[in-house]
């Protein structure tokens, strides 16, 4: 079986690939992630995977490198990752009340074998009054997370109304699609 590497930094994905019983190693690299200008907002993650993969992908010949990139689409707008709590609470107040799409774009790679995809989840926040957001932000410090929230904390348990899609892809990894793609590459 050939060694799989993880090119993340995220805990959260790291926790998905344990949680579905994939051996894995992390190798990370340091990757430019401006967003190209002018591409269309559903496709950057996938883009920004491929960048990440490539740069993984000499340093481990012969392995297996999955790389992904998460971002949150309000109205078309790209939400990243907040600067400070002014940011977080401007974004969730943003997204309060309404529907956006969570886009994970995935690169898995091997030697001559690059399979890139995106998945995509709606997820639809309750109403939030300002002093949730504020003990959101407070407590949980949400600024390495895109669109300032993780589902699995508090504010996804109390103020996500439902999600259209993968839970594990607002989670940062559609790790069901993934095992499916290695499953294939490995046959």
């Amino acid at each position: 079986m050939q060694k799989i590497v993880l090119a993340s930094q995220s805990p959260r994905r790291r926790q998905l690939m344990e949680m579905a019983e994939i051996e894995f190693e992390v190798v990370i690299a340091d990757v430019d992630e401006t967003n190209p200008p002018g591409m269309p907002g559903e496709e950057v993650p996938a883009h920004l995977a491929q960048k990440k993969a490539d740069a993984i992908a000499h340093l481990v010949p012969g392995a297996i490198v999955i790389a992904a990139d998460t971002i949150v689409l309000l109205d078309e707008q790209i939400l990243g990752k907040p600067k400070d709590a002014d940011d977080a609470i401007a974004i969730l107040t943003s997204l309060a009340g309404r529907g956006h799409r969570v886009v994970t774009g995935v690169c898995i790679r091997s030697n001559d074998v690059n399979h890139v995809f995106s998945v995509v989840t709606e997820v639809f926040f309750r109403p939030l009054t300002q002093e949730q957001i504020a003990h959101y932000v407070h407590k949980y410090r949400p600024y390495d997370k895109a669109g300032a929230y993780a589902i699995q904390e508090w504010i996804g348990v109390t103020g996500i109304e439902k999600i259209n899609g993968d839970y594990y892809n607002v989670m940062g990894l559609p790790v069901g699609d993934v095992v499916n793609v290695l499953r294939a590459m490995q046959q």
